[in-house]
């Protein structure tokens, strides 16, 4: 069994949230193939708190995670997405935190969502919305989403923010007394223990294909979710 598994970045809401294979995710633990003590859900579930912009397959996902919640535990750290936490938490029943420090194989580990350190969202709103725009439309014209994610790592101002939250959270978490941090926010899956403190980001479910991380006796790691989408048959009247 694992200690943990971290999800981020559902957007719940969007167009681009990959909402079907989430909810084969969640079933898969709900059903005892995938086994976990807990299920962390780091930040950004929601795209808005508008909740007439969800769809079936969200609200789906959302029952799941309150089924879930009467079995195995589950945390839900706020991001810059969720809104208010009180609702969250009454919503889902869950508990909702800006930050935990999860122990595993004697290891301390800090999980945030790490938009703290994204100072650019705050001082640029027109250039995030209009650089959030592009790349969703990216993803609409190719849906295999590889147009999207090769702007999105050529992008200099997104390498910078990346790198800031990396280094920053780092310099947390060494303060802290952690021996890793996990974070997401920026969508892109990374697995860096090349330093004294390991970083790590949960990447999102809304790009093909999504990530996660998995927490076994203190070792963490990136994992792809493989999903294939099975089509029903179209009816032909005759």
């Amino acid at each position: 069994m694992l200690d943990a598994l971290i999800i981020s970045d559902l957007h719940l809401g969007s167009d681009n949230c990959q909402a079907k294979a989430l909810q084969q995710f969640l079933e898969d633990i709900h059903e005892g193939s995938t086994r976990t003590q807990k299920l962390i859900l780091n930040g950004d579930v929601f795209d808005s708190i508008d909740f007439r912009r969800l769809k079936k397959h969200h609200w789906k996902v959302l029952s799941l995670i309150r089924k879930l919640s009467d079995h195995i535990e589950i945390v839900w750290i706020n991001g810059n997405h969720d809104g208010s936490a009180e609702i969250i938490s009454h919503l889902l029943g869950v508990e909702v935190r800006d930050e935990i420090i999860l122990e595993s194989g004697g290891r301390k580990i800090l999980l945030h969502h790490g938009h703290r350190f994204d100072k650019f969202i705050d001082d640029h709103p027109i250039l995030t919305a209009i650089g959030d725009f592009i790349y969703r439309m990216l993803q609409k014209l190719d849906s295999s989403h590889s147009f999207a994610r090769s702007a999105k790592k050529k992008s200099k101002i997104f390498l910078r923010c990346t790198a800031k939250i990396e280094s920053r959270s780092i310099e947390y978490a060494k303060k802290l007394g952690c021996d890793a941090v996990c974070c997401s926010h920026t969508h892109v899956p990374v697995a860096n223990e090349s330093g004294e403190i390991a970083y790590y980001n949960s990447g999102c479910w809304t790009e093909k294909p999504c990530h996660y991380l998995s927490v076994r006796c203190g070792e963490i790691s990136v994992r792809e979710y493989e999903f294939a989408e099975v089509y029903e048959p179209m009816l032909v009247a005759s």
